[in-house]
């Protein structure tokens, strides 16, 4: 591969994922508009899987992120912000910037919510400087029109994570490697 051609790969990387940084509509505006997509996604998600009514009521708290946006081309790069309630209040805001090299191509967006079932990992999550997705989560992926499976309901699993809504052409969507940050929007 010539230099010119390495150069223009990688250009293209980093900007599919600056774009993914920049282009999922929540480049201004404060708590009170993370806030209105928050509780939208939570009406529409419980309206499309009732059963994560039954997780939001276990559950020690939940990070609800509106709208992640994924974008590569060899090197990736994602990014969303959300917040995280307790008893369905808001107690802080967070933010998802995922990076990633590897074969890839493409563009999506989707929303996603981890449901912390105990207390403890709760507790872990919040009093971090920042917090990655890694092997302690559940993954509960809905495809359109189905429900969330019994034993996701039932699980023991300290973190479950849904993710839903996907849009775009990009293979697979998962927190794999996700940070997530305490911010303060403004």
């Amino acid at each position: 591969m010539s230099r010119y051609s390495r150069r223009a790969f990688t250009l293209a990387g980093l900007s599919a994922a600056a774009l993914a940084a920049c282009g999922n509509g929540f480049g201004g505006g404060g708590a009170e508009k993370i806030d209105a997509r928050v509780q939208r996604v939570l009406s529409d998600m419980y309206a499309r899987y009732p059963n994560t009514r039954q997780l939001a009521d276990r559950s020690s708290g939940m990070l609800v992120m509106p709208l992640v946006t994924e974008a590569g081309m060899g090197i990736g790069g994602g990014y969303g912000r959300g917040s995280l309630l307790v008893d369905g209040v808001p107690v802080d805001y967070y933010s998802a910037t995922k990076a990633n090299v590897g074969l890839q191509i493409g563009a999506q967006q989707y929303s996603h919510v981890l449901f912390f079932m105990t207390d403890n990992a709760l507790m872990n999550f919040r009093r971090g400087p920042g917090w990655a997705a890694g092997g302690d989560i559940e993954y509960a992926t809905p495809e359109q029109g189905e429900t969330l499976r019994a034993e996701t309901t039932t699980s023991m699993s300290p973190v479950i994570a849904v993710i839903f809504g996907v849009s775009g052409l990009r293979i697979g969507a998962t927190l794999e490697g996700t940070k997530y940050t305490r911010i303060i929007p403004g």
